[in-house]
């Protein structure tokens, strides 16, 4: 939303038009940034404000059970300005089996098994998973130390590809150009939230409910996403 501000004399103030609302992540994500008009800069004169929030986020609005997704909003891959990297040798496999506890997200969880059945299934090739402290760690991938979402961004950009649930890690690999297999089963619509460049399975799911309670459709779309959809694909 903010690309390409600068380069027209202009910063995307994200807020209400009067204040401009940053989440707690969002100081270490927009670093650098010079597309970006951090809080406290609300009276500057080379603003363009950009009503994208928490609790205004475009591409949904919430009812009392449920996430209701607008069609009309399509993702666009963002970008970081990071002037740190990785050492880790390149050609891996990025995978994250784990996604956050937040409302409606265990109807994205394809299930810890089936990510280490991917990893069993593909001895020869090299898997890399975050150590953030949480969360359960698969067998036969290497562990490295994760202390905040941008380091994992910093392992992110040199993978060859990722294996993630849908959530912050697809976007951000659609940041940093790395191709990626995404768990999406059917509670988020990938044709909202999805990117052209990567591959987004959905277990054939139509429908996508947006549950804030764990959900039998979402659990039967998960089901059918195979162990054997994610190595072909890989």
């Amino acid at each position: 939303m903010a690309r390409g501000a600068a380069a027209r004399g202009k910063r995307i103030a994200f807020g209400d038009g009067k204040r401009i609302i940053w989440g707690p992540w969002s100081k270490a994500i927009f670093a650098n940034n010079p597309n970006i008009a951090a809080p406290g800069d609300e009276r500057a004169e080379d603003l363009e404000w950009v009503a994208y929030y928490k609790g205004h986020r475009v591409y949904n609005h919430w009812t009392a059970d449920r996430w209701v997704w607008n069609y009309e909003f399509r993702a666009k891959p963002g970008e970081f300005f990071l002037h740190t990297t990785s050492d880790i040798k390149p050609d891996f496999i990025f995978i994250e089996p784990n996604v956050p506890k937040k409302m409606g997200t265990l109807n994205k969880d394809w299930g810890f098994e089936n990510y280490q059945r991917v990893v069993d299934a593909l001895p020869d090739i090299h898997f890399v998973q975050c150590d953030y402290g949480e969360g359960r760690k698969l067998r036969g991938v290497e562990l490295l130390p994760t202390r905040n979402f941008l380091d994992a961004v910093l392992l992110l950009r040199r993978a060859a590809l990722a294996i993630v649930p849908e959530g912050g890690l697809h976007h951000a690999a659609a940041a940093v150009g790395v191709p990626a297999i995404v768990i999406f089963g059917g509670w988020v619509p990938p044709q909202v939230l999805g990117y052209e460049s990567h591959v987004n399975l959905t277990g054939g799911a139509r429908r996508f409910c947006g549950s804030f309670q764990p959900c039998t459709h979402c659990r039967e779309a998960l089901q059918a996403i195979t162990v054997d959809d994610v190595v072909r694909n890989v």
